[in-house]
């Protein structure tokens, strides 16, 4: 690794407050590519005195542009003006006039287009091998495919060339390429980041997604470049744009074990293991779920309609040059001309019904957690079974946009022979603060360096409460905490986890009979003989919160709370006749503390 400061956002902004300039890193790019010595990364490249004309541009260092002098690179089926787009086809190619709205944005905040990556064509692959292009190497092991179909996006950001790189994600794409190369791969809800200027592969389902060296670099970029754009159909509004505040239990859904699958890959599968035990170790619960049809909806990515949808996107170009195509892209897109609407609607109504099939299991956790590929392939076993490989890659990604999901690939750790291993966070679209804050704490307590350089993740700076005034702050004491069963009456309305917190001395704790679930009752008796009691503090909007209070049943209700330092808070509290008979647990100081140790007394031999 050549000299210089580490890539990631924070430490080129440390280096820009410090009086460094962006010519310098322009500079440090070019060396840095020159060292990977991999001409299979970019397809082309922005002339290094055009850079420096563009950094001039820049004027001094603004602080207030969250990407000032931060280079990245674009995935060459997304339009950059000027530049051409190839889809890695070069018959198809063409220069487009207009940014893609999302690179416009990102331009817009300071960052530096250094050039277009390579792809698996027409971003049909999940192998990164399928380009008339030298083919990108793997940043950790050569002899390892890297991953696709943003196969040099991915090359690009694990080697320190740029910051931060887009991809696409259709059906793993911007996953399967980070997990293999040790990098942090975002792939937003659908329609947060818009589609415009953007070759499609399906366009219902398509995202443009980040790759970045860590999960804030990855996040800083989904935030700049997130929001409704009028040009495009399929856009829709990407919710908050922070990182949540992580809340203390999770349920982490995982496939069943019987259901896991890892195609003879030991190493992959211990590594996964070792990821679980860790999230259990930060006090989530892990919730094992049938995978069965996951794996159903992730089959039906490859037949009828969606296969229907790609030859769409270039069938005037496919029927008059056929021969321009890579022969495995060919391939599926010519199987296409076999099928009829009628197949293609067959196929809605299938997704239509393993959705309804499938929600409940997924609503009853908060998010689920997978490994982000089944195993490491080298080069050599996909030249045997090109197809068969490519599709078990997406085991674990395929399903994920048919079921309008929100993922974020991170690095977890490093396997036995020390390749590396990688989780994927999945939840419903708009969960994509809490799925990146999980996947922040993940990477940072993995101790990994930084994709395939030796630079070390950043400290992880603490994510402090965020109070919105349009938010009503509520107490929870009993069965709403986080990870306990009626904690999504919260979730589904959009509630958000504010901070830990304890009760006044005032307070007394009880056990209430006759509840289901199982629910103790808040009790201020008015002088200093009660204890303090551990408590939640969330957030809802108006309409949320009256709508959440109006199914408390007595003998709870909502009151006025005092915590330990003296701040009111809305939450929850009991009748006092209703304790009368009940068990006092003040002494517990807690309601998770009471269920865990019955818990505890429950297995114990």
């Amino acid at each position: 690794m050549t000299a210089g400061p580490a890539f990631d956002i924070e430490s080129l902004r440390g280096f820009y407050r410090a009086g460094g300039t962006p010519r310098e890193i322009i500079e440090l790019v070019f060396a840095r590519l020159a060292a990977a010595a991999d001409p299979g990364i970019f397809i082309s490249i922005v002339a290094k005195e055009t850079l420096f004309a563009q950094a001039a541009a820049l004027g001094a260092f603004d602080a207030s542009m969250p990407l000032w002098g931060i280079p990245f690179a674009v995935k060459d089926n997304i339009d950059v003006a000027a530049m051409p787009t190839t889809a890695a086809c070069p018959d198809y190619a063409y220069v487009p006039e207009k940014d893609a709205t999302t690179v416009a944005r990102l331009k817009a905040a300071g960052a530096l287009v250094i050039g277009k990556t390579n792809l698996d064509q027409f971003a049909t692959g999940l192998v990164g091998v399928r380009s008339p292009y030298p083919v990108p190497r793997n940043a950790i092991d050569p002899a390892l495919v890297p991953g696709g179909s943003s196969s040099g996006s991915a090359v690009a950001t694990a080697h320190g060339i740029v910051s931060f790189a887009l991809g696409t994600d259709t059906a793993g794409s911007g996953r399967i390429p980070a997990g293999l190369n040790n990098i942090v791969g975002l792939k937003p809800s659908l329609g947060a980041l818009s589609t415009t200027g953007v070759i499609p592969a399906c366009r219902t389902l398509d995202c443009v997604s980040v790759f970045a060296l860590t999960v804030d670099d990855a996040w800083s970029v989904y935030a700049v470049a997130a929001g409704p754009d009028e040009t495009d159909a399929y856009s829709r509004p990407p919710g908050d744009l922070a990182i949540n505040v992580l809340p203390p239990v999770l349920k982490v859904g995982v496939p069943s074990r019987a259901d896991l699958r890892f195609f003879g890959d030991e190493a992959m599968a211990q590594a996964y293991d070792r990821a679980l035990d860790q999230l259990a170790h930060m006090g989530h619960k892990l919730v094992e779920m049938p995978f069965a049809d996951f794996y159903n909806v992730a089959d039906l990515l490859y037949e009828g309609a969606w296969v229907a949808e790609r030859y769409a996107a270039v069938k005037d170009f496919f029927d008059t040059r056929e021969e321009s195509f890579h022969p495995v892209t060919r391939k599926i897109y010519g199987a296409a001309r076999t099928l009829s609407a009628v197949d293609a609607f067959r196929g809605l109504y299938e997704l239509a019904s393993y959705k309804k099939k499938l929600a409940p299991a997924i609503e009853s956790v908060d998010l689920i957690c997978v490994p982000t590929a089944p195993r490491h392939y080298t080069t050599a076993e996909l030249e045997s079974e090109p197809i068969r490989e490519n599709s078990r890659l997406g085991t674990y990604t395929n399903f994920v946009n048919l079921l309008d999901m929100c993922a974020i690939a991170v690095p977890c750790g490093t396997r036995r022979d020390g390749l590396p291993a990688s989780v994927t966070l999945l939840a419903t679209a708009g969960k994509d603060g809490l799925t990146a804050a999980l996947a922040r704490k993940l990477h940072v307590e993995s101790r990994l360096s930084l994709g395939a350089t030796q630079w070390p993740i950043p400290r992880m700076a603490a994510k402090t409460e965020r109070v919105r005034k349009h938010l009503i702050e509520i107490v929870v004491v009993g069965a709403h905490l986080s990870g306990m069963p009626l904690n999504h009456q919260l979730t589904d309305r959009g509630g958000e986890f504010l901070r830990l917190a304890r009760t006044s001395n005032a307070y007394r704790l009880y056990e209430l009979g006759g509840q289901s679930p199982s629910k103790p009752g808040l009790l201020r008796i008015g002088n200093k003989t009660g204890g303090e009691i551990d408590v939640e503090i969330w957030q809802l909007d108006a309409e949320a919160f009256g709508s959440f209070t109006s199914e408390i049943p007595p003998p709870l209700g909502i009151g006025t709370v005092v915590l330990s330092d003296g701040t009111l808070v809305k939450g929850f509290l009991v009748e006092a006749a209703a304790t009368e008979t009940a068990r006092d647990i003040t002494a517990f100081g807690g309601w998770r503390n009471f269920v865990e140790r019955g818990e505890r007394e429950a297995t114990a031999p």
